[in-house]
């Protein structure tokens, strides 16, 4: 199992590092995502060992949001100044990602003849 988490974070380390390198506006995290899904697509499946780590990083994802959120209370005086930006950005930003899943499933349903 720990040879599944050490891949895991050496997929974020590279994609860390092709993004600082190339000065990519793309998070290093979501580049190493995308190899760890490639290596999964060369390998056609994932293996035992992997899914059992996936599955107890996200059983306990929730404790990765406590720095998140430590950090929103420190800086509850400066949100509280900037709560109307923050709100109509939080739902444009909502609303546009709903209608572009809903296009994107239309145009993805078409393809297979369920519209």
């Amino acid at each position: 199992m720990l040879g599944y988490l050490t891949l895991i974070f050496t997929c974020q380390l590279i994609g860390e590092l092709v993004t600082r390198a190339l000065a990519l506006p793309v998070p290093g995290p979501v580049i190493g995502m995308v190899l760890l899904f490639l290596f999964l697509l060369v390998r056609k499946g994932v293996p035992e060992g992997l899914g059992t780590v996936s599955a107890t990083l996200l059983q306990n994802l929730s404790l990765l949001f406590v720095p998140a959120g430590t950090g929103v209370m420190l800086h509850f005086e400066l949100i509280g100044r900037s709560l109307l930006p923050i709100t109509l950005t939080l739902v444009v930003s909502t609303v546009l990602t709903i209608a572009v899943t809903a296009l994107t499933m239309s145009w993805l349903s078409r393809g297979r003849g369920d519209v």
